[in-house]
């Protein structure tokens, strides 16, 4: 499995999918990680950190979608990004698909399986991915 983390182009996002230690588990399993670039310098991380693990860093976000059978993100693909997305390809990340029915359209178009982490549920039903957003909002 390949995994490219791609840095967030949203306005003001500055989180990144995954972690140096998220990197390290996922090659420890078997996963090849690409990184974009500079993905974690918005969250104090380097790309050295990355590289560090394992991961390889990828100049252009282009070629890691490209290259990247599963993309793991922190927000949903907006519309400069819907061409990188490939056919049948995997995206891990937020969708809110109910208010970005143009996004809704491409994923379906592409056959992409869409993992969204607002409707991961846990055995209770509870919504384990979205508690803690939901206290950082509420403070």
């Amino acid at each position: 499995m390949i995994v490219g983390v791609p840095k967030e182009v949203k306005i003001q996002e500055y989180r990144v999918g995954l972690v140096p230690a998220g990197v390290r588990a996922l090659i420890e399993c078997g996963a090849k990680v690409l990184v974009e670039k500079g993905a974690g310098l918005g969250s104090g991380i380097q790309d050295h950190q990355y590289e560090s693990v394992g991961a390889s860093i990828v100049d252009k976000a282009d070629d890691l979608w490209k290259r990247s059978e599963l993309i793991i993100k922190v927000k949903e693909p907006i519309e400069i990004e819907f061409e990188r997305i490939q056919n049948h390809q995997m995206i891990y990340t937020f969708f809110h698909l109910a208010v970005a029915p143009e996004l809704a359209k491409v994923l379906l178009e592409k056959k992409v399986t869409s993992i969204a982490y607002e409707t991961i549920e846990g055995k209770d039903r509870a919504l384990p991915l979205l508690k803690p957003m939901s206290e950082v909002a509420g403070k």
